[in-house]
Order: structure tokens, then C-alpha cells, then sequence
């Protein structure tokens, strides 16, 4: 492979060559063009395997992308930039525990192998568990509907690492529901088995917190809106988390630093 070296920097293609970058590369990268057409890959006996694993890295990419919608307001602060690809790795897991259906249309039950979800930091730099080591409980309803977490008083000096110059904390309790998703062979993709039910969610929070006070008992109750009836198609994340404030006069502003969510529990 040739490597450019001059001054002249682009990517894209100039007659036959293709100049491009390689992630975790310094420099510019030429090749000549070359590869098998989208229609060799879509109609070719040759790409068989191909499209195969196309078709089910959608699905694990769409299953991936409800668990992030249903959690849609919690993303920016508390994920970090290869979220996306971690998640989308652990549906491709579960997708391929799957043994009833052939390649390229194996379901994403993700409510028959929870436990690959469960314990997931949303940001692999910042452990929940290494944030918060007050003991609780996180209890959900019977109808999966609806869990309460529960934290008996503590002392926030002692069992928070507080960031530099926050001066309160808000605990959050998520429900989320991820559908399974199946393939259907009349559309040729895969859809949800629950679409009605997929990406439902309640985001609960508790109050603010000061972070140099013994709390009293905290309660953070999340129910999913109009108490629906969940079936065995679906799961439930119940996901805890922190976050860290400032307080200017009546104001809080959240810390960019310190913030940190979890997958407790699959119901």
C-alpha cells in the first residue's frame, strides 16, 4: 500500500487511485480502486456469507439504536464515543445465541439472553460502581412496569467520588423496554416483535442532594407511561445512575465530569 508523505492532503478518489485515512493512523493512505461491485455483493453466490452477516448486523444495529432512543435524554452526558459500537457488539452476542433460525436471519432475543446486557457501563471510562458504593435496592413491580430504587441514608463523602467543586447529586432510576427483534420474510428485514412496546421508558430522578450531608432515605420511583401490558417478547432495562451538579444561587448546572449509568437489571 502506497502512503502519501507530500504536503497535499484530500481523500477520495483521482483517476484510479483512492487516497484515504486510517483510523488510528497519522498520514494520508493511496490504493488503487478496486473491490466487487454493490451488485456482486447483493446477487453473487460468492457473497452469500456476506449478505448473511449484513442482514444480521442490521438487526443487532436497529436493537442497539432502540435501546439508545429509549434512553435518548440520559446519551450525551453519560456515554462515551464508542458506545454505539460496544452496544451494537453485545446484540451480535446475543444474536448469534440464537439456534432456531438460519444465518442471516437469526432473531436479537434479548429477552432470552438479558445477561449479556446487564452490568453495561454506558461509558467504559467511567465505572457507576466506582462513582457510587452506597448499598441499595432496585425493585421492580410484578407487570415489570415499574421499579422502585431504594438507598438508605448514607454519608456522600464517604461513599461518592465526588468531582472538584460539585456541590449536589441527583440518583436516577430508568425503565426502558427493548423489543426482540425478528426477522420477517415478507419484508426481507428484521422488525420488532413488539413494536407498540419497543423504546417505551420513564427517566425518574431524585431531588438534589447535597454531596457534604448525611441523606435521608431515597426513594426514586420510575413507571413506564400508561402501565402497559408487557409480553415475553419484550425486555425491561432498569438502569441506575448519578449525576453531579453545581449550585449558583437557585440554579443547579450539571458537571460534565463524574456522571455515570448502568444496566442494573434485565427484568
Amino acid at each position: 500500500m502506497a502512503r502519501q508523505k507530500g504536503h497535499i492532503k484530500y481523500v477520495g478518489t483521482l483517476g484510479e487511485v483512492r487516497h484515504f485515512k486510517i483510523k488510528g493512523k497519522t498520514g494520508f493512505f493511496a490504493g488503487l480502486k478496486g473491490g466487487p461491485t454493490a451488485l456482486q455483493i447483493k446477487t453473487a453466490p460468492g457473497f452469500i456469507r456476506t449478505r448473511e452477516n449484513m442482514s444480521e448486523f442490521s438487526a443487532c444495529a436497529n436493537a442497539g439504536k432502540s435501546v439508545r432512543i429509549g434512553l435518548s435524554a440520559l446519551m450525551k452526558q453519560m456515554t462515551d464515543s464508542q458506545f454505539t459500537g460496544r452496544l451494537t457488539a453485545i446484540m451480535k452476542k446475543i444474536n448469534i445465541e440464537d439456534g432456531s433460525e438460519a444465518r442471516g436471519q437469526r432473531a436479537v432475543l434479548v429477552s432470552q439472553q438479558p445477561q449479556y446486557l446487564k452490568g453495561l457501563d454506558f461509558n467504559r471510562n467511567i465505572s457507576f460502581n466506582g462513582i457510587f458504593s452506597a448499598p441499595f435496592t432496585l425493585t421492580p413491580n410484578v407487570d415489570r412496569n415499574e421499579s422502585i430504587l431504594s438507598i438508605h441514608e448514607f454519608n456522600p463523602l464517604n461513599y461518592l467520588n465526588i468531582p472538584s467543586g460539585a456541590t449536589h447529586f441527583r440518583i436516577i432510576n430508568a425503565l426502558s423496554v427493548i423489543s426482540d427483534f425478528v426477522y420477517n420474510s415478507a419484508t426481507g428485514a428484521y422488525e420488532p416483535a413488539e413494536p407498540a412496546l419497543n423504546e417505551l421508558s420513564n427517566i425518574a430522578y431524585s431531588d438534589f442532594t447535597p454531596v457534604d450531608v448525611v441523606t435521608s432515605l431515597i426513594d426514586v420511583i420510575a413507571a413506564l407511561p400508561d402501565s402497559p401490558t408487557l409480553t415475553t417478547n419484550v425486555a425491561v432495562l432498569g438502569s441506575i445512575g448519578i449525576e453531579f451538579y453545581q449550585q449558583v444561587g437557585v440554579n443547579y448546572y450539571l458537571f460534565n465530569a463524574g456522571n455515570a449509568l448502568k444496566i442494573q437489571e434485565v427484568f
